[in-house]
């Protein structure tokens, strides 16, 4: 590569993602988002044609950055306009490959769901975590979970292994959606908020007058709560955070306090007895081990 190619290389990497060996001007590239597997294509970048400037992004974290071979130069009114130009258009490239690959994802995660069948009780990872199959259905052994919008569409697909091993469908869109666990979305009243589907089991299970919805992960519950606030205005909102103690800064209870924060909602954490051992972080980890399961 030459070396405006390998300066823009280097930016992309130092933002976390890793980019293909080679970055040819002009071609749109792209690769695995941050943190996922080989065969994702959430991370994208294009280096403009005279390589003195570009743009790159992650969709699975939101990223998106404007890159300039020498930024503290001055350029021209004609040059501004011309890298103006060439990033909208980048934008919007990037926005509709984004658009097409979760119309994609969501295409296929309707057909594996409608060719799954109902979970039975007896499957190894509801017998793990102590629940009971709520919504799950089945599909080549694996445990498939719906993953919807506020419209109630299916945008993706999480997959749970007899193990507790979890992949969400490759391309589908997170992002402010979630895997509705039980109860009533015409008629709300309270709805609990968590993290993963197992503790919203659990929760169902302890509160079976709310709306139950999981958001997958941490990072995720601010999204979900702002636009269930917005989507049911009146109602109670509780965000089940997770206590994560031993990782540094705690990031389960850390966003889920931001969650309910940005929604008005109340929070709620698991509250440890004495001799609760560290690890434990959910209410699902709670229930097993006050029921003397495995947690």
């Amino acid at each position: 590569m030459h070396s405006s190619a390998i300066s823009f290389y280097d930016a992309i990497c130092t933002a976390g993602l890793t980019p293909p060996d080679r970055i040819f001007p002009g071609k749109w590239h792209r690769f695995p988002g941050a943190g996922k597997g080989p065969a994702n294509r959430s991370g994208w970048c294009l280096l403009f044609d005279d390589e003195q400037g570009g743009c790159f992004g992650d969709w699975s974290t939101g990223l998106r950055q404007d890159w300039f071979r020498d930024s503290s130069c001055v350029y021209s009114r004609h040059r501004q306009s011309a890298d103006s130009n060439e990033l909208r258009a980048a934008r919007l490239q990037a926005e509709v490959s984004r658009q097409a690959q979760y119309e994609n994802a969501a295409n296929r995660a309707r057909w594996i769901w409608d060719s799954s069948s109902g979970a039975p009780a007896g499957h190894s990872y509801l017998l793990l975590k102590g629940i009971n199959p709520h919504n799950a259905r089945v599909y080549n052994g694996l445990l498939v979970l719906p993953v919807t919008n506020f419209h109630g569409a299916i945008t993706s697909l999480q997959f749970i292994a007899p193990n507790g091993q979890k992949r969400l469908l490759s391309g589908g869109r997170k992002q402010g959606c979630f895997i509705a666990v039980a109860g009533d979305e015409e008629n709300v009243e309270k709805i609990v908020i968590c993290e993963g589907w197992a503790t919203g089991c659990t929760l169902a299970e302890h509160e079976p007058a709310a709306l139950v919805l999981a958001a997958i992960d941490a990072g995720n519950l601010e999204s979900v709560a702002v636009s269930a606030r917005c989507h049911w205005p009146s109602a109670e909102i509780i965000i089940a955070g997770d206590d994560d103690r031993l990782t540094p800064g705690n990031p389960g209870a850390t966003k889920a306090k931001a969650a309910a924060i940005a929604a008005d909602a109340l929070l709620a954490l698991p509250q440890w007895p004495e001799n609760a051992p560290a690890e434990l972080t959910d209410f699902n980890d709670l229930a097993l081990w006050q029921t003397g399961g495995d947690a």
